[in-house]
């Protein structure tokens, strides 16, 4: 499979064109993949029964679907057509990925040296990243100086004075502070001006003489409150005109990151913040205005694409009448079932909390077991396991530490070693941020496509 686009201005379905070659396999690995290798058009269940019950190896494994990401894309342009998304290059590094929103004409936020230079040894240009990070490190400042990444983000005036000092053509964004509290990840916490502090910080980037070019916000990774927008989109304006006033022509507005996965189970839709955005943006910034308005989207893109497969590696069954003290586990995971009797399951998998399942940990995520493949027959959406006996059962990740539970409490058939359980909307900030610990190797990657283009 093969995607080109010929503009890289606000987009359309009408100036993404698309070519597909003739496919000869169902799904290929990363080097595949990146090498151009085509695909048929195939199905999640196809490739997971192809992976589980035909190739002899009990390694953790993600497949991902390339036409998924084709299909945010769409939802994207259809519901958001003035903003440009920048993809978040750190929710999901995986380097097919960014190949395929590359040729999509979609921009990058990047936070690091290693991110920049990831997203330019894909082959694009520099005038596509934005680096937002408001703290940088001054090698990595330079490092873009040195590679052209003009556009990027301050918050506080030690800031101004640093990028002053090494990148004094840098085309910078001050990055205001939001009220996230309704996020799962509170990014404001940590970054984005005070509103109190923005006009100063204006005034000291004009005594600078740097060449202050947009606004940005960020209301938290994950957002659950579709009316998170509408303040910070407010609050830019005010900013936009405070800065007007010290002679700047603002020209960009970032409105950051927050958007959600399509497929989380609850929380706000992605089409409810997307028409509170346009209605806020129509009343602020029309298109009269001609302002650049661009988005830092991450688990929107990466998120539903991936599923991980991980394999039983062990099992325990605990009585009620004992062993209590290891069925004290964290709540880490979906609600509790009701026992079916007096018997639970203890699974131990081959990823966990130090792999993918970090995004337990860091991301706030819960996370969800379907069985796969369970004593040698493939299960998935086989509807007459709801039938079978169910069991509170724990899933715990396979290092030494006591830490690593991916679920705590969940109702499941009995499984049994070399079973296989599935994992949906595994995508965002999971093997992005996945370690070694105790010698155990991330889960590797295949890609399939779903979507006839």
């Amino acid at each position: 499979m093969s995607l080109e686009t010929s503009s890289l201005g606000p987009m359309t379905k009408s100036n993404v064109s698309t070519t597909v070659d003739t496919s000869t396999v169902d799904y290929v690995s990363k080097d595949q993949i990146l090498q151009g290798l085509p695909l048929n058009q195939s199905s999640l269940t196809k490739v997971l029964r192809e992976l589980t019950m035909n190739i002899d190896s009990e390694d953790s494994f993600f497949v991902a679907d390339i036409g998924e990401v084709y299909s945010q894309f769409e939802s994207w342009v259809t519901e958001l057509p003035r903003v440009i998304p920048h993809f978040a290059v750190k929710s999901n590094p995986d380097p097919a990925i960014i190949k395929i929103l590359a040729s999509l004409g979609t921009g990058f936020d990047c936070a690091s040296k290693a991110e920049i230079k990831l997203i330019l040894d894909a082959g694009v240009s520099p005038d596509r990243i934005i680096y937002a990070h408001p703290c940088k490190p001054t090698s990595h400042l330079l490092y873009a100086k040195l590679n052209d990444v003009q556009l990027m983000t301050f918050d506080n005036e030690n800031e101004l004075h640093k990028i002053s000092a090494k990148y004094p053509s840098a085309k910078i964004v001050l990055r205001i502070g939001t009220d996230d509290s309704n996020s799962l990840c509170r990014l404001s916490l940590k970054f984005g001006a005070p509103m109190s502090s923005t006009f100063s910080l204006l005034k000291t980037a004009k005594l600078l003489n740097l060449d202050v070019v947009g606004v940005s916000f960020h209301v938290g990774s994950g957002c659950n409150d579709d009316n998170a927008f509408t303040e910070a989109i407010t609050n830019a304006r005010t900013v936009f005109d405070q800065a007007s006033q010290l002679g700047y022509n603002l020209s960009i507005l970032d409105i950051g990151g927050g958007f959600p996965s399509p497929k989380q189970r609850d929380g706000v839709e992605f089409k409810t913040i997307a028409s509170n955005i346009n209605n806020m943006l129509d009343k602020l910034f029309p298109p009269s205005m001609n302002i650049k308005i661009i988005s830092e989207p991450g688990r929107f893109f990466s998120s539903s694409p991936f599923s991980l497969a991980v394999n039983v590696t062990s099992k325990r069954a605990i009585s009620n009448d004992s062993d209590s003290s290891l069925q004290a586990v964290p709540s880490t995971s979906s609600p509790s079932p009701s026992n079916s009797d007096d018997t639970s399951f203890m699974y131990y998998i081959n990823d966990g909390v130090y792999g993918s399942f970090n995004c337990i940990m860091f991301d706030h995520q819960i996370v969800y077991p379907q069985v796969l493949v369970r004593n040698g027959s493939f299960e998935l959406n086989n509807m007459d396991l709801q039938s079978t006996t169910h069991y509170n059962s724990s899933i715990w990740g396979p290092t030494c530490d006591s830490i690593d539970c991916v679920a705590s409490s969940v109702s499941l058939p009995e499984l049994f070693v070399g079973d296989w359980i599935l994992f949906q909307n595994m995508g965002a900030y999971t093997g992005s941020a996945a370690s070694k610990f105790n010698g155990f190797e991330p889960s590797q990657v295949y890609y399939y496509n779903s979507k006839k283009l």
